[in-house]
């Protein structure tokens, strides 16, 4: 708190929370001002013709998620997907790459040296992925670049290699000066832009009877079906009891146990990468093999197997997901390094030995409840086409679009729970008169 004198020096609590919650408003709005801006030399009503014969595709999964960028040929076109891209591909190798795993384990300055990495492969990913757009934008659609020249190439790649960039930095400054996840953020504001759209459209289909009202009700309570399932299990844990030898205590003349601790194990540990990154291969996979369809025959019909809601996209997107969901648990949880702090802190899971058997243990809990996270996370990311199949309903708002805005929002809310919570223990200590206190222990 500043002193009376010393007023407009100093932020009250309070004025900080409202300065990061305006901050983080301020920037989603030049995020969603940027997907306006186009990449010259293209022609934004051919592209957006060709969004709506290819409903379903993969190019409207790179559109959601960049806001509908893509569709208006924007700066923005290629979203954060590159920094999302090399975060995971860089995160990969800290397990592998020597050098990159003793960096992980210096703190602070090793953390900054691998986000010096990522940046740098964010810039490789983005200026390979302008220029190959750039290159074959033409093969989708007659007359969608009226000049495809070399200047044209070179300034739609650094238009969008800039772009990407761009909001690669304006991620990071959200989470510096804001609140929450910067990245995460921007994800979160491509998606829901898309919302009103995607409800209305609903609602048209339903008014021109496309769908029956029946159906319509069907939709809006699955959805909230899966609203619900995602916060239920985003909060679920299975808890491991562990307790401590040296805090036992003799208590009334009786020898007593002190009170259990636990490990917590999160049912979904990996969070949303699994579905992202699923979604993002098949999604690159399908457009690759549709670029090669208009030559090879064989990749026209593996372009239409892949194509959204088809057997065998339905069933390489849930392997996909369960299997990166296994592959980001095992990098982020070791139960053998669990194992091993438990026995140096003398602590131990009752009925098991510290050691080996402790580690086992902890190992055949998170595969059991990695397997059910993989899973949930596959359902939820195949939930529209379910709705395709039964209710004949094109879904425009994807069950990983929605597992990612809830799962935002949970931590975006949280967050400033947290700060507000904090704040008004601050003020409690204050009224109470225990500041002083504090500087005496000082």
């Amino acid at each position: 708190m500043s002193k009376p004198g010393n007023q407009g020096s100093q932020l009250t609590p309070m004025q900080e929370l409202r300065r990061k919650l305006w901050f983080v408003l301020g920037a989603l709005i030049v995020f969603r001002i940027g997907t306006y801006i186009p990449v010259p030399g293209v022609n934004a009503s051919v592209l957006a013709q060709t969004f709506a014969e290819n409903t379903g595709s993969a190019l409207n999964f790179w559109n959601t998620f960049s806001g509908g960028a893509l569709q208006r040929a924007s700066i923005f076109a290629l979203g954060i997907t590159p920094y999302i891209s090399a975060s995971i591909v860089v995160q990969l190798l800290t397990t592998f790459v020597p050098s990159l795993t003793e960096m992980k384990k210096e703190g602070e300055m090793g953390r900054r040296k691998i986000s010096k990495i990522t940046r740098y492969f964010t810039l490789v990913l983005a200026a390979v992925q302008s220029v190959v757009i750039s290159t074959a934008l033409p093969s989708y659609a007659p007359g969608l670049v009226p000049v495809h020249d070399f200047s044209f190439v070179v300034a739609a790649s650094v238009s969008l290699t800039v772009g990407s960039l761009f909001l690669m930095w304006l991620g990071e400054q959200i989470t510096e000066r804001g609140i929450g996840n910067g990245i995460s953020l921007i994800v979160f504001a491509g998606i829901v832009s898309g919302l009103p759209g995607a409800i209305m459209g609903t609602l048209e289909q339903a008014r021109t009877e496309a769908i029956s009202l029946l159906t319509l009700f069907a939709i809006a309570a699955i959805t909230l079906i899966i609203i619900y399932a995602v916060v239920f299990v985003e909060r679920s844990q299975r808890r491991i009891v562990i307790q401590y030898a040296q805090r036992n205590q003799m208590i009334g003349g009786r020898y007593q146990q002190s009170a259990p601790s636990y490990i917590p194990f999160k049912v979904n540990m990996a969070g949303v990468i699994p579905a992202i990154f699923a979604s993002s291969i098949i999604a690159f996979i399908t457009t690759f093999v549709t670029g090669l369809g208009a030559k090879f025959d064989t990749m026209a019909t593996i372009g239409n197997m892949l194509y959204p809601g088809q057997p065998l996209q339905m069933v390489l997107l849930a392997a996909l997901i369960i299997f990166f969901a296994f592959f980001y648990t095992a990098l982020q949880y070791n139960p053998k390094d669990t194992a091993e702090q438990l026995k140096k802190s003398g602590a131990f899971i009752p009925g098991n030995r510290p050691g080996e058997q402790t580690a086992k243990l902890l190992d055949r809990i998170m595969t059991r409840v990695t397997m059910l996270g993989g899973l949930y996370l596959a359902i939820v990311a195949l939930s529209p086409e379910f709705m395709r199949f039964f209710y004949s309903y094109n879904a425009s708002f994807g069950g990983t679009s929605i597992l990612i805005v809830v799962v935002v929002v949970m931590d975006f809310v949280g967050q400033v729970q947290s700060q507000m919570m904090s704040n008004k223990f601050g003020k409690i200590l204050k009224e109470s008169n225990l500041d002083k206190y504090r500087s005496n222990w000082r």
